[in-house]
């Protein structure tokens, strides 16, 4: 039987990929809404059927459909900020801070789900923002560019800020009683339906063209196996353990990024990576 490791690293790898595909949409002027809502319907054309394979009972229960809904509107907001900060900046950069939502996940845990913080979790905290320090720092002294940069800069934490609401409110979802995969179909429909009405009232147009639905396919692919193979290493293994090594896809991002001529490496990059790793592995400490 494949270890909980093999299926985190999995799970790292399409994430990675998935970042990369993500910055390569966003470098032209093309409609993020429609991206989304893409990816929602081939998600959901996945997910559903390996949600009958497990069995989901319908009508789906009330804390279900209650968690479920706001997890999806929260996990979609998130991307479309990904996808919007990713205009502008680097895609290591912008991989780097919503993987950092593990810091998010944290705070908001201690302060609504009693959980304690600790030495170990501090620490990662603090080596998170570092990791955020080094990598806002900019070189260019134009006004204008610095100001842009902070924007969308911003727009990436706020992404991680949501990303980190959805696992908590996924969290507490399942500590109610939830059921888990009818939770994924309910992720998959709010992409559909949050990405068509980002596309209609947001930027006014939702027309789906061939290299649309070529992205949308890859990353619908994608998300659905990094969702799934994430599921498999928890279900067979220690979630303190196998969710810090799947939120290090950054760090493969970053070496993708750079081998497809997106970006440069550079010193800062490389250390704010380093503390950025530091972080989720002391954060996944007890």
């Amino acid at each position: 039987m494949p270890s909980p490791i093999l299926f985190a690293l999995l799970s790292l790898v399409f994430a990675a990929a998935n970042d990369v595909v993500f910055k390569r949409y966003a470098a032209k002027d093309r409609s993020r809404g429609a991206y989304v809502f893409g990816i929602g319907l081939v998600w959901f054309s996945l997910q559903m059927p390996t949600a009958l394979i497990h069995g989901i009972e319908l009508p789906f229960a009330t804390v279900t459909l209650g968690c479920g809904l706001l997890a999806g509107l929260l996990l979609t907001t998130s991307n479309l900020l990904l996808l919007e900060s990713l205009t502008h900046i680097d895609a290591s950069l912008g991989s780097t801070i919503y993987r950092l939502n593990t810091m998010g996940v944290i705070v908001l845990a201690m302060l609504f789900l009693d959980e304690s913080l600790g030495v170990y979790k501090g620490l990662g905290i603090a080596a998170g923002l570092l990791a955020v320090f080094l990598l806002y720092r900019r070189d260019d002294h134009c006004q204008s560019a610095h100001r842009t940069f902070l924007l969308y800069f911003s727009l990436a934490v706020t992404a991680s800020l949501f990303r980190a609401l959805y696992g908590v409110t996924s969290k507490a979802g399942l500590l109610n009683g939830a059921d888990l995969q009818p939770m994924l179909i309910l992720g998959a429909l709010s992409w559909v339906v949050g990405g068509a009405g980002y596309a209609i009232f947001r930027e006014k147009r939702l027309r789906v063209t061939r290299n649309k639905a070529i992205y949308s396919l890859i990353s619908g692919v994608l998300v659905f196996l990094i969702v799934n193979f994430l599921l498999l290493a928890i279900e067979q293994g220690q979630a303190s353990t196998v969710i810090p090594i799947a939120n290090m896809s950054f760090v493969l991002a970053l070496l993708l990024s750079a081998a497809l001529g997106m970006e440069q490496l550079t010193p800062r990059k490389l250390a704010a990576v380093a503390a950025a790793a530091c972080s989720i592995l002391l954060l996944s400490l007890t």
